[in-house]
């Protein structure tokens, strides 16, 4: 089995993230998506979190209501995971990657990430070992996001431009600011 590794602070977690998981399951390869709630992402501050254990129960919470509710195709075979709750802090995804393999040896892995993560990838602990031992899915965010991301991908056979995927117009950023004001 493959499984997409989906990580992020889902701080909120909402449809932009659930869409594309959703979608993942649904139109590709990946027999299922994993959102690795972070509970130390090194690449943000830490103040801007809200509590690891609410942001993991608001999305196991979301993903039941979704699963529930049967209207988004793929959902079914999408999880929320507390994987990195228990590994070493910072989160650093090479390392989650590794324990995964030894913890579930059956399944095969790979990583699902963003246009954003995507153009910080240099800043990521190991990303060379990741992209050299596990395919990656980036979800680019509209056509000017699309052109670049299959320019700088073009021959590298471990990644994969999930250029027919929906675009999910949302972002926690704008939630959280939305909120906040």
């Amino acid at each position: 089995m493959l499984v997409a590794v989906y990580g992020g602070s889902f701080n909120p977690l909402h449809y932009g993230h659930t869409g594309l998981a959703a979608w993942v399951a649904a139109h590709t390869e990946i027999d299922e998506v994993w959102l690795m709630v972070t509970p130390n992402n090194p690449l943000k501050a830490g103040n801007i979190l809200a509590d690891e254990q609410q942001r993991l129960q608001a999305a196991q919470n979301e993903i039941k209501r979704l699963q529930a509710d049967h209207t988004l195709q793929g959902i079914e075979r999408v999880r929320v995971c507390d994987f990195e709750f228990n590994l070493p802090r910072p989160s650093y995804t090479a390392n989650t990657l590794r324990e995964l393999k030894k913890a579930y040896p059956e399944q095969r892995f790979a990583l699902l990430i963003g246009q954003d993560n995507w153009y910080i990838r240099s800043q990521w602990r190991e990303w060379d070992y990741i992209q050299a031992n596990y395919p990656i899915y980036v979800y680019p965010r509209g056509n000017e996001g699309l052109d670049s991301i299959k320019r700088e991908t073009r021959g590298i056979s471990t990644i994969h431009v999930l250029e027919d995927a929906p675009l999910f117009d949302i972002s926690s950023t704008e939630i959280r600011n939305k909120y906040n004001n």
